[in-house]
């Protein structure tokens, strides 16, 4: 009788170690399919992600540049303001020494005009004193 129990017994050990080594590799194969989806969920994640962040990079890329656009577009303005001044000041400054060069030479052909009025007054009046000479 002790020996069946011992027997049973034994066979109880050996069915529920068997019972125990199928739910082992149930749990195992369990854990691995639970493995392989977070994997796949991680690797779902980590990909949208990385597209997020390419996105929010091409955007932060875009205004970026929008700015550096905007930026030059306003520096180019000012250079062409400031060379449009510069024009004015020296178109100025070249009128004002033509109009300054222009009154001397009017001033030297005034003069030379004069002398030669002066140079022909006198000559008539020499002439005429001659006329009233010979007379």
């Amino acid at each position: 009788h002790e020996r069946e129990h011992d027997r049973e017994i034994s066979e109880l050990i050996t069915k529920h170690e068997e019972e125990m080594e199928k739910l082992r590799a149930e749990l195992n194969k369990e854990q691995q399919h639970l493995l392989d989806d977070l994997r796949q969920q991680m690797a779902a994640t980590h990909k949208a992600e990385i597209e997020q962040a390419q996105l929010q990079l091409q955007t932060l890329h875009s205004l970026e540049l929008e700015t550096l656009r905007l930026s030059l577009n306003n520096m180019h303005t000012s250079q062409l303001e400031l060379t449009q001044s510069n024009l004015r000041k020296e178109k100025e400054t070249a009128l004002v020494e033509l109009r300054e060069m222009l009154n001397d030479k009017r001033a030297q052909e005034v003069a030379i005009l004069q002398s030669r009025y002066q140079l022909e007054q006198d000559k008539i009046k020499k002439q005429c004193l001659k006329e009233k000479e010979d007379l």
